[in-house]
């Protein structure tokens, strides 16, 4: 277990983490890419439930 923590310590210090303003753009685009496909699938679903009212 004292191998596996040394081990998983020294491959941490060879991430190369994001500075804050390329945290803050990443955070942006998933944030519009979500609020995207909430809106494109609530439209899908709203068009087929009117055609399945139309049909019945």
């Amino acid at each position: 277990m004292i191998s596996f923590l040394k081990d998983v310590s020294r491959e941490m210090r060879k991430v190369s983490w994001p500075t804050g303003n390329e945290l803050t753009r990443y955070t942006v685009i998933v944030l519009v890419t979500v609020i995207f496909a909430a809106v494109y699938f609530t439209v899908v679903d709203l068009g087929i439930t009117q055609v399945l009212e139309l049909i019945q």
